[in-house]
């Protein structure tokens, strides 16, 4: 069906369909979603929690459960990293990566989120009152009882605590010290942002490297994590 902006009766119908079908969708992920204004806009209507657009009705409405999930996800992580970096409207994320940290942990997932200034903030995803909440993280960098809750005792590496190195992450470079020194573990992909939507962009695999992974400190905000091999100087 072709959905113009006129809101025929046909499509009124359909729309109404949609929103509760995505209402119920959301609550079965402990979302709750704002009204949605069916009526006055049809499937163009926007889909909103605690007034953050997260997409059109039409878009949504074409999406499975999952994606319909990350979708919320990528909207809700990075308003909350833009809030707490007081950004100006304007700013955009780049990047969105999930963190490999120990379990359990007091929240379902950790990401940093990645600005178009480089600044990277540490966010994370809780329930909280039976809602999915997304808030900063605040990260000590300092603090060693932190830094093993997150990942576990500290390990040992070819490069120590306190070393400056240069690290390579994709086509940047980035030269910091090293806070903390944790076992192998995999790589998550990443989700960029792209000129229609988002696309899931594929980080290293290095599936062969069981060297240790660390945490380096290049003053822009959470720590990289990175594989020894991502080490070069």
């Amino acid at each position: 069906m072709t959905y113009s902006r006129r809101n025929s009766a046909d499509e009124q119908q359909e729309a109404c369909q949609k929103a509760r079908q995505i209402t119920a969708i959301c609550e079965q992920f402990q979302i709750t979603l704002d009204p949605i204004d069916w009526q006055q806009f049809g499937m163009w209507a926007p889909v909103k929690v605690n007034t953050i657009e997260i997409a059109s009705l039409l878009d949504l409405g074409q999406r499975n459960s999952d994606d319909i999930l990350r979708q919320v996800q990528i909207k809700l992580l990075a308003h909350a990293a833009l809030e707490a970096f007081h950004a100006r409207p304007s700013l955009k994320v780049l990047m969105w990566s999930p963190v490999d940290v120990v379990q359990p942990q007091a929240f379902l997932s950790f990401w940093i989120i990645t600005l178009e200034t480089d600044v990277r903030i540490p966010i994370i995803e809780s329930i909280r009152n039976g809602q999915r909440v997304y808030e900063h993280y605040q990260f000590d960098g300092a603090d060693g009882q932190q830094l093993a809750r997150l990942f576990g005792p500290v390990n040992e590496g070819e490069y120590h605590l306190g070393d400056t190195v240069t690290i390579k992450e994709r086509e940047h470079q980035y030269t910091g010290e090293i806070i903390y020194i944790i076992p192998p573990g995999k790589v998550f992909t990443s989700r960029k942002s792209a000129s229609r939507g988002y696309h899931t962009i594929a980080g290293t695999a290095y599936t062969n490297d069981v060297a240790s992974r660390y945490l380096v400190d290049c003053n822009d905000g959470f720590p990289h994590i990175v594989h020894q091999s991502q080490v070069i100087q």
